[in-house]
């Protein structure tokens, strides 16, 4: 009889709360530090949004300990809403969020599904329905990112299904939220806009996070590192013309930071490609093939006062 006693003991300790949680070993566990890690290697600059992630990284952290130690909680509201301009890295940010929530066991699977008004929105009647039931089915046990989301709601047009879709997004945003998190994304002006037209929405995201444009130091910076992660640098002088191009195209329209200024070097290495090609008099070394002169940078029409499209093309672009 003191052996089954001893037992029930056992297993009654075995499943009591713990009496207390340490929240540093938790962190380094979680494998969190690694993916905040990742973020700051990844991503240049974008200081505030780095802060935001760490924030709700804290605070799920604390959740989990809580549930640890057997108090009351409830899963906290972990939909989003990501601000900015094209190129602030919203999607890079969105993936590793994936990442995390599935380290900390808020999603099963921890993958990402991008998606925008197209894969959502049917063109006919019966259409829409399950076009995004089944992204949602995709998604389920991770992230979903809708990208311009504000694409979803044209009351302009009285035949758009947008509606539909924003019906069936809710319901499974309310009903789902402990196996799926939506991230919705675009400019803040038009996702202000959306959301005062789409309050069910509003009342569903908990956090809002907005991207600065990077600055044009941090724009030089990242440009380097790009052609870094191809084997290419910049001659001194190629230097001081990529900072006069960042500067011109900032002040151009469609300028979306980080994905303009891969754009601008696709355009480069096609230049230097066909300067290379043209000139090419004897064999070539590994200096020569990986290396961006002034001349590949101030060919661009951005310097004559044209408007850089974004759009990689011929080597005038």
């Amino acid at each position: 009889m003191q052996e089954a006693g001893d037992t029930l003991m056992d297993e009654e300790k075995a499943t009591a709360p713990a009496a207390t949680v340490d929240l540093a070993a938790e962190f380094r566990e979680s494998g969190v530090k690694e993916i905040l890690d990742e973020l700051d290697r990844e991503l240049v600059g974008l200081n505030p949004v780095k802060q935001r992630i760490r924030e709700t990284a804290a605070l799920l952290l604390v959740d989990r300990a809580r549930k640890q130690l057997g108090l009351s909680h409830q899963t906290p509201t972990l939909h989003m809403c990501f601000t900015g301009n094209p190129g602030t890295g919203k999607t890079t940010v969105a993936l590793r969020m994936s990442n995390l929530l599935h380290r900390l066991g808020y999603v099963r699977k921890g993958h990402l599904v991008s998606v925008t008004r197209d894969d959502l929105v049917g063109q006919y009647i019966g259409h829409t329905a399950p076009k995004t039931k089944e992204v949602l089915k995709r998604a389920m046990g991770g992230v979903l990112f809708i990208d311009e989301a504000y694409y979803l709601y044209r009351p302009d047009n009285e035949r758009d299904y947008g509606q539909e879709a924003i019906e069936i997004l809710l319901q499974v945003m309310e009903n789902n939220r402990d196996d799926l998190v939506v991230i919705l994304a675009g400019y803040a002006d038009r996702m202000d806009k959306f959301f005062s037209s789409n309050p069910g929405f509003r009342s569903r995201i908990a956090h809002h996070i907005d991207f600065p444009d990077y600055t044009d130091d941090e724009l030089f910076t990242i440009s380097e590192g790009m052609l870094g992660e191809q084997n290419y640098k910049f001659t001194p002088d190629a230097e001081a013309a990529m900072r006069e191009y960042i500067e011109h195209r900032r002040a151009q329209s469609h300028f979306a930071n980080a994905r303009s200024m891969r754009n601008a070097l696709d355009r480069a290495r096609l230049r230097q490609a066909n300067r290379l090609f043209e000139s090419a008099v004897g064999p070539l070394d590994a200096v020569a093939l990986s290396t961006i002169d002034e001349q590949d940078i101030r060919a661009s029409r951005v310097f004559r006062g044209g408007l850089d499209s974004d759009k990689p093309g011929s080597p005038k672009a």
